[in-house]
C-alpha cells in the first residue's frame, strides 16, 4: 500500500510541475499578445504591480510598462508582432526563472520596410494565491535585419485579413465568423 501512495505522490508532483510550466508559458504568451494588440489591460495582467520590465536602457515599473510599450510601438511602427520560440523554465517552489527566445517583426509606418529583431526574455516569475505572474523581466536584442515589405501591398496579398492594435482585432471575436468583418490589406 505504501508503494501505491508513493507513486500517487510522485504523480501529483509531476502533474503540478507540468501545470506550473504551462501556466507560466501561458502568461508569457498572453503578455506578447497584449503588446501586439496594444491591450494594456491584458499586458498588465501578466505582471505583479511592484514588478518591472527592462526593455532597453531603463527598467519600467510594471504599472507603467503596458502604456509606455504601446506608445513606443505606435510611434515607431505601424504594426508589431512578437513570435516566441525556445523556452526554458526552472521552478523552485513559488518562484520560476524562465528564458524565452523572441523574434519581433515591426512594420514601418509607410508599410514598405519590416524590421526583424531577435532576442530573449529572462523572466523571474512568482506564484501568489495560485497565480503566476512576471515579477522582473530583462530583454535582450541579439540580432536584427531590415527588409523590403512592399510585398504586403502587392496583388497576392490584396484582401487578406490583417491584425489591428485594439479589441477590434479578429482574435477577440467570439465565435469566429468565416467571411465576417475585419481589417484587410
Amino acid at each position: 500500500m505504501a508503494h501505491v501512495e508513493d507513486d500517487f505522490e510522485k504523480l501529483k508532483a509531476e502533474v503540478r510541475l507540468l501545470r506550473d510550466r504551462q501556466e507560466i508559458l501561458d502568461v508569457i504568451v498572453r503578455e506578447s499578445r497584449g503588446r501586439d494588440r496594444h491591450d494594456a489591460e491584458l499586458t498588465a495582467s501578466c505582471y505583479w504591480p511592484e514588478g518591472a520590465d527592462e526593455h532597453g536602457p531603463v527598467p519600467f515599473p510594471a504599472t507603467e510598462y503596458p502604456e509606455k510599450a504601446n506608445l513606443g510601438h505606435a510611434a515607431a511602427f505601424a504594426m508589431n508582432q512578437h513570435n516566441l520560440a525556445n523556452h526554458t523554465c526552472e521552478i523552485d517552489g513559488d518562484t520560476a526563472f524562465c528564458e524565452t527566445y523572441v523574434v519581433g517583426t515591426m512594420l514601418s509606418h509607410d508599410g514598405l520596410t519590416c524590421t526583424l529583431a531577435a532576442g530573449r526574455y529572462m523572466d523571474q516569475m512568482e506564484r501568489r494565491n495560485g497565480e503566476w505572474r512576471i515579477l522582473w523581466r530583462r530583454t535582450t536584442v541579439e540580432t536584427a535585419m531590415q527588409g523590403d515589405a512592399s510585398w504586403l501591398h502587392s496583388p497576392p496579398v490584396k484582401g487578406f485579413l490583417k491584425g489591428t492594435r485594439d479589441r477590434s482585432d479578429l482574435s477577440y471575436a467570439r465565435p469566429y465568423e468565416i467571411g465576417g468583418p475585419g481589417a484587410r490589406w
